[in-house]
Formats: structure tokens, sequence, C-alpha cells
């Protein structure tokens, strides 16, 4: 699964001011509500469950939230860059402004697990975290995101 096809323009949102990391998932809920047709309630609901059971903050700054929803055909994703870093229980115990949250159908386990593996993979490297860190607008985020040597599956 390429992240071109998890991710569209709409669903990135850029200098997003949130106080701690319940509105920033408030923020992914209310995108993800208005993007995908789903309630912003459940979404956020979903994602809290999900950081219930772990912190989804990967390192680096970076959080891939997700969670697996009744009302989605195929797997969705939703892209947010803080104005500011928030404490996010985060393995390396850094504060997060990079969140990649994922959204799959109830019953897609293994595009779940594919599609977090993927994101996780490319926001390992520091170069693209930092290149998206400075991106000045959403194409420029997407183009990033999406481009061909990151974005293809691993042979």
């Amino acid at each position: 699964m390429m992240i071109g096809d998890l991710l569209d323009r709409n669903a990135i949102s850029l200098r997003v001011a949130a106080g701690d990391k319940r509105k920033a998932l408030a923020v992914i809920a209310e995108n993800a509500s208005l993007r995908f047709g789903l309630d912003a309630g459940d979404v956020l609901d979903a994602l809290l469950e999900r950081e219930a059971a772990g912190s989804t903050g990967v390192g680096h700054g970076v959080a891939v939230p997700h969670a697996r929803l009744d009302g989605l055909s195929r797997m969705r994703g939703v892209f947010v860059r803080l104005e500011a870093p928030v404490e996010y229980g985060a393995v390396d115990d850094q504060p997060v402004d990079l969140l990649f949250a994922l959204f799959a159908p109830k019953g897609a386990v293994a595009d779940h697990l594919r599609s977090l593996a993927r994101v996780s993979r490319v926001l390992r490297q520091g170069e693209l975290r930092e290149q998206l860190r400075k991106a000045q607008n959403i194409d420029a985020v997407h183009a990033l995101l999406t481009q061909d040597a990151l974005a293809r599956p691993a042979a």
C-alpha cells in the first residue's frame, strides 16, 4: 500500500494549535469527520481507546495514532503538523509535533498493519521529518510524503 493511496491533500493540516495530546487527537478526529464522513466523537473515542492501550508516539517528535472504524471502505490517513510540540507519552519521552493518523475499516487487520508499518518506516527518516517541519504548504507536505522512493511498497 502506497502512502498516496492513504493520504489526500485535503486530509493534511499544518500550523495546528493544540495544547495537549487530547486536543491534537480531537483535531485529527474532526479532520477525519469532515473528509471521510465519520462521526468526530466516535473517531476521537477510538483514538483515545487505542492510546489507553499504549502511546502511539514512536519517537523523534512523531506519533502514528490509529483506529479501526465502522463506516470506512478502505484505509485512510490524516496528517497534522502542530505549531508547538505537545507531551504525548512517546517511547523516547520527547514531545510530538508530527502526527500521521491511520484509519482502517473494522475488518481490515492486514491492511491496517501494513499501512502502520509503511508510515512508521517513512517517518523514521530524519531528513524527511525535518523537511516536513519546514514545508511551507500542504502541497509540499503531500509531495514529501508521497515521493516515489518513499511511497513505493518494499519489494
